[in-house]
């Protein structure tokens, strides 16, 4: 078992939740439960699943739980994008946020395509 908290990929993914959670604050109360919700859930769910796939014994345990944190953060570019387009994000803090969920995209082994 390894301490996830040594993890630069780790580091970096709940950096971002902490900023999710300060930008969505600014979000519509109507969206409480909708997008601000959503976007927590999978921006959190990509270190938590890091993690959690730090307590596994064996590597490809934790190579599923990477797997995992990989669907998290294109499910978390998503809401990204969604967010700007309903003008809930600037432009400015989409792209920041982007930045940070494609360069946590790299390190988890996947590049994005197009």
């Amino acid at each position: 078992m390894q301490a996830f908290q040594k993890l630069s990929v780790w580091r970096k993914s709940h950096v971002l939740t902490l900023k999710v959670y300060e930008l969505t604050k600014g979000f519509p109360a109507d969206e409480r439960f909708g997008l601000t919700s959503q976007l927590r859930r999978s921006s959190s769910s990509i270190a938590a699943n890091i993690a959690e796939g730090c307590a596994r014994d064996r590597r490809n345990e934790f190579a599923y739980f990477l797997r995992i944190a990989l669907g998290s953060s294109a499910e978390t570019e998503y809401h990204l994008l969604l967010a700007r387009d309903l003008g809930y994000l600037s432009d400015e803090a989409h792209t920041l946020l982007s930045k940070d969920t494609l360069e946590i995209q790299r390190m988890l082994g996947h590049s994005s395509v197009g």
